[in-house]
């Protein structure tokens, strides 16, 4: 099993963090080290590569500014080509080696892994063969479930990944979604059988120590649109009834991560999306739901957030609704190998410009550490 990471807690991450980071004699006075670093924790970002080179961004993003965590591909969006960061079992396990031993504080190293359609790990570059959640909806076999999502842990868990981003808990309202429903990502449309077979999923993933998020909030599987190419409206789509694997989850104990959706609900807030809401994520998933762990966003670069929003302006919405990760997968639209010194010098002057609380950041940032503490 590879473990690559100390055990750290927030105060000992701080500690090497500021052992190693001093102002050099060139910097300005008003440079505010601790609150950039927490900034960083809070991004995961993409990049391209199936190794590392000196040249490449990720690696001063993770050595040099700290990010919170990187995400994985197979397939490059932006030029329209693979491989992206995936070739086969061999040379993964080196990549994602050589990012954890880019830093000494712990790492995110995140895929989205659902199966079936949405596999990053495909049976053609040497991984094992997966299966579509609605594929195990439909068994609703609590043994084959756990088979499957076994098979997925201890895959990752030989490549060193540590964050899953599933399993998907939308409910399967609209089996034709473009998001959804049309690549088999729900379950079912019962959260009867959505909320165990998550469940066990979840468990798989945490008895092999990789984390998970369960996604999107407040519910993507009504949609009749992809927030990937713009905004969906599920206003007249959604119902309560897709809050409830969410509900149960975290009342049943899940303590890993929750990822919002860019959808629009105009019922649940008039102006903005889920992703950028206060009384979605603030009001409904912190208040009613309880939930106290890790928010992170669905990414920042698709289209229902870029399209409508800028940059500056999403990041001010996100944090203050209550984002605590935040997601630029350099992989929808454009690739910006800039983005994570762009987004921290963002965030940061919006603190300063007290539009950010700075007690969001250390909210955020507490969150993330004590999260990090159990890899």
């Amino acid at each position: 099993m590879h473990r690559y990471f100390l055990l750290l807690s927030a105060v000992a991450i701080l500690v090497i963090f500021s052992a190693g980071c001093d102002k050099s004699p060139s910097e300005p006075d008003d440079i505010d080290t601790e609150l950039r670093f927490k900034i960083a924790q809070m991004l995961i970002v993409g990049f391209r590569g199936t190794e590392l080179a000196d040249t490449n961004h990720i690696v001063a993003d993770v050595t040099e500014r700290h990010i919170g965590g990187v995400i994985l591909y197979e397939y490059d969006s932006p030029s329209s080509s693979r491989p992206r960061n995936i070739q086969s079992p061999t040379q993964l396990s080196a990549l994602v080696s050589a990012l954890h031993a880019l830093d000494t504080i712990p790492l995110f190293v995140a895929i989205d892994q659902e199966g079936g359609f949405i596999s990053r790990l495909k049976e053609s570059y040497g991984f094992p063969p997966s299966v579509s959640a609605k594929h195990l909806g439909d068994v609703n076999n609590a043994d084959t479930t756990r088979y499957w999502a076994a098979l997925c842990a201890s895959t990752l868990d030989e490549m060193g990944i540590n964050l899953n981003f599933a399993p998907v808990v939308d409910l399967n309202i609209n089996p034709t979604s473009p998001a959804i429903g049309r690549w088999e990502r729900s379950f079912s449309a019962d959260p009867d059988i959505v909320t165990p077979n998550a469940s066990i999923v979840v468990a798989e993933h945490n008895s092999k120590g990789i984390l998970t998020a369960i996604k999107h909030f407040p519910g993507h599987g009504s949609s009749e649109d992809d927030t990937h190419w713009g905004m969906a409206d599920v206003t007249d789509s959604w119902s309560d009834i897709e809050l409830e694997p969410y509900s149960r989850l975290i009342a049943g104990g899940f303590t890993d991560m929750i990822m919002t959706a860019h959808i629009s609900n105009t019922n649940l807030d008039p102006a903005y999306p889920a992703t950028l809401s206060e009384a979605i994520i603030g009001g409904i998933l912190r208040d009613s739901l309880g939930w106290e762990g890790v928010v992170v966003s669905d990414d920042m670069m698709m289209g229902a957030i870029e399209e409508f929003f800028g940059l500056e302006e999403a990041l001010e919405l996100a944090v203050n609704a209550g984002v605590d990760m935040i997601i630029f997968s350099n992989n929808s639209g454009n690739y910006i190998s800039n983005i994570a010194p762009s987004a921290i010098a963002i965030i940061e002057n919006l603190v300063e410009d007290g539009r950010i609380p700075r007690s969001r950041i250390e909210e955020a940032y507490a969150r993330i550490a004590q999260l990090k503490g159990r890899l």
